[in-house]
């Protein structure tokens, strides 16, 4: 059986074994999410079901699957729909990831050739709405219609959050309030919704689906936030994807505009000359300038913050193993995220 907890990324101890211990508690049914989803793509016409197949045949972290199975067990029982659930936000998941590849011109994911560096944009840009479609097709089978709006919002936000960050790359006037209205929408949409959904699924209270709700915005929030530093500095082979999209593509992240805010003068009229740039020449100097000022550190330090936030919010959430295993899976993401703070 695949174990669904994986990362070359330094944590203590602790946080280990509480991580351990939360995917070991719901690997089976992480398990069963994993299969079904590559399962789906005989649902395709056969001329196309080996593009779908390849989408579909490299999960990552089932970071949206893991918090919709935990916030159903921790307001109730675990049931099919959950399963349900975590396939299509997953499917949903990957159909943004397809696209994003497009939109950054990257050509490795998860230490595989994206679609669109197989197949070019065309055919990539079509998987990405096959797998769109199919998400929202799959939602119409619950029987309370609530849920398959939330989720089709859910799609919305997200799809609307990257259009949004194309149509603001390379805009020096990018404010860090429009910056996490961007984030919320095209990450943080999608872990609401599996923790709210699994909630809701199990018919919990409205302080409870509230919380969850919060805690889903702000742990998805801050893991953007994570990826985003990653881009920046991270290691391409540890990360397994094609990094330093942003600098090049333009998008203003929140490391760059405290950057931004940080400097005065010539200073910050170089800096925002080789950030419209965006050249390979000019990501070294930009680099720099980002660790010098500070701005990797308070940008982590934010996120750390927001997790922080979210664990807390969980407290009017009755307390069982799987709500320790949500603030499991927080602490986790505030320790990968810690060493950008150091």
């Amino acid at each position: 059986m695949k174990n669904f907890t994986t990362s070359r990324t330094p944590v203590s101890a602790a946080s280990r074994v509480g991580l351990k211990q939360t995917f070991d508690l719901i690997n089976p049914h992480l398990y069963t999410v994993d299969q079904r989803i590559k399962e789906q793509a005989k649902a395709f016409d056969p001329a196309i079901e080996g593009y779908v197949s390849y989408a579909l045949d490299n999960g990552g972290k089932h970071l949206r699957p893991a918090l919709a199975i935990l916030s159903g067990g921790a307001t109730g029982k675990i049931a099919a729909a959950h399963i349900d659930l975590a396939i299509i936000l997953e499917l949903i998941h990957m159909a943004t990831l397809v696209h994003d590849d497009i939109i950054d011109g990257a050509d490795r994911r998860r230490d595989q050739p994206t679609p669109n560096a197989k197949w070019g944009n065309t055919i990539s840009v079509l998987l990405g709405d096959c797998l769109f479609s199919h998400a929202l097709k799959l939602a119409t089978n619950f029987s309370n219609t609530e849920i398959s709006r939330r989720i089709a919002d859910a799609a919305t936000e997200v799809c609307s959050g990257e259009i949004i960050q194309t149509q603001r790359r390379f805009d020096l006037k990018l404010s860090t309030a429009d910056y996490f209205r961007i984030i919320g929408m095209k990450t943080g949409a999608l872990f609401a919704a599996a923790a709210e959904l699994g909630a809701f699924i199990s018919e919990a209270s409205p302080d409870s689906i509230s919380a969850l709700k919060d805690y889903g915005m702000k742990l998805g929030t801050a893991y953007q936030i994570y990826d985003d530093l990653l881009d920046i500095v991270g290691d391409e082979q540890e990360a397994g994807k094609t990094l330093g999209t942003d600098l090049r593509k333009g998008k203003l992240t929140l490391p760059l505009l405290y950057l931004l805010q940080s400097t005065r003068g010539k200073e910050n009229e170089d800096l925002s000359t080789q950030l419209l740039r965006g050249e390979d020449a000019d990501i070294d100097s930009i680099i720099e300038a980002v660790y010098r000022h500070g701005a990797l550190k308070a940008a982590a330090n934010i996120a750390r913050r927001m997790v922080q936030e979210a664990i807390q919010g969980l407290s009017v959430v009755p307390e069982n193993r799987y709500t320790n295993g949500l603030k499991s899976v927080g602490n986790y993401v505030g320790e990968i995220i810690a060493p950008f703070a150091a």
